[in-house]
């Protein structure tokens, strides 16, 4: 049987790899998205940089867990781990959604980007493996903010291929305003995923 300190190493092993590669994910999301000027890869990258700073809250709290913590003080940290993952996820809804307005309305083009292409199609096979560890895990340990920031993982993963879709159509079909669109479609599963992290912060 798996004790509760093994527990806590594996969630936060996980949580480093997981961070490193969000990490990763920025720079390279980032960087392709400026270069074409996509909405949705430089949302993208932006989700895998607030994505650094909830994993690095999720740390914080299990690190405090690792070193034998009273429940109230891991609790206090477990409700603020999620309502710093809420309000991540809530902040960059806001962002899509009036720069997705802007392009659309100032007919924006999104160039293609092969660096792009490449680090989305990685997290698209990648972030649903690390949701169902975190979730695992996360329950294991009854830690509501480990499995919220798992699905942030999957969130990242509809992004990836929402990004993927959209560079795909827009190259068959010259529709200029698809990134735009598809952009706007992602704020749904951000902003959702958000609004319930943050209530769970909340203690709602």
């Amino acid at each position: 049987m798996v004790t509760k300190a093994k527990l806590v190493q594996q969630s936060m092993h996980t949580e480093y790899f997981s961070t490193g590669w969000m990490a990763f994910e920025f720079v390279v999301g980032l960087t392709a998205g400026l270069q074409a000027g996509s909405i949705l890869l430089i949302a993208f990258g932006l989700d895998s940089f607030l994505e650094i700073i909830a994993g690095s809250t999720l740390i914080w709290r299990l690190r405090k867990e690792a070193n034998g913590a009273p429940t109230e003080a891991i609790e206090r940290a477990e409700r603020r781990s999620s309502l710093v993952v809420g309000t991540v996820l809530l902040g960059l809804s806001v962002y899509v959604t009036s720069v997705s307005i802007f392009n659309l309305v100032t007919h924006q083009v999104a160039n293609e980007s092969p660096m792009g292409m490449a680090i989305a199609i990685a997290s698209v096979i990648l972030m649903p493996f690390l949701t169902l560890r975190k979730r695992k895990l996360g329950q294991a340990l009854n830690s509501a903010a480990l499995v919220e920031d798992g699905m942030c993982n999957i969130t990242c993963a509809y992004m990836a291929g929402t990004v993927l879709i959209g560079a795909v159509v827009t190259t068959l079909f010259n529709w200029w305003w698809a990134d735009s669109v598809a952009a706007l479609v992602l704020v749904y599963f951000i902003a959702s995923e958000g609004w319930e992290s943050f209530q769970a912060g909340r203690g709602k």
